[in-house]
């Protein structure tokens, strides 16, 4: 028996949202003449039930560049610890360890990467120096990241082989 058409499934051509490019052929009709890249906008067609999107504006390309060096500054779980503890008051080295649980070194290396991505700004004070967050949109986006994580992390297993909980197991032996 032949298997039924996926209802849910794209039709040839089509992309994830459902869009086609003038250029994309179904599949039973004869080849259609090049007319450029695909991605084209003038080229592109959305299916009937979708409206086309609004487009958004589009950055400059250097802004792009350090947003993305900064995303990569904040890409380490140390790192976004220390944010999370500058955000609700500025910490010397010392305090960072004893409340993270890392030794000096690997904090001071982690505050070396933010500070040179213009993350953290250091102000001495005697013989230690004191660390404070440049401005809270970093703390916001920290933050709004670490809740995003708890949020999925709550939705999802926890590891592979991890047994379902037991009241979503399903008993496997037969009668």
């Amino acid at each position: 028996m032949p298997a039924s058409p996926d209802p849910l499934a794209e039709p040839a051509g089509a992309d994830a949202a459902g869009c086609t490019s003038e250029g994309a052929a179904a599949p039973d009709a004869a080849p259609a003449a090049d007319t450029g890249h695909p991605d084209h906008a003038e080229d592109h067609v959305h299916s009937p039930e979708r409206e086309a999107p609004r487009l958004a504006p589009v950055e400059d390309q250097q802004t792009l560049v350090e947003a993305g060096e900064l995303l990569r500054a904040l890409a380490a779980p140390v790192r976004i610890a220390i944010v999370l503890q500058l955000r609700t008051a500025e910490r010397c080295v010392h305090e960072l360890v004893d409340v993270l649980g890392v030794t000096q070194p690997l904090i001071s290396q982690h505050l070396r990467v933010l500070k040179s991505a213009g993350v953290v700004y250091g102000q001495r004070h005697g013989r230690e120096v004191v660390y404070r967050l440049v401005d809270e949109h970093l703390a916001h986006i920290v933050a709004d990241a670490a809740t995003h994580a708890e949020e999925l992390s709550g939705a999802r297993p926890r590891g592979r082989g991890t047994p379902p909980p037991p009241e979503t197991r399903q008993d496997t032996e037969t009668a």
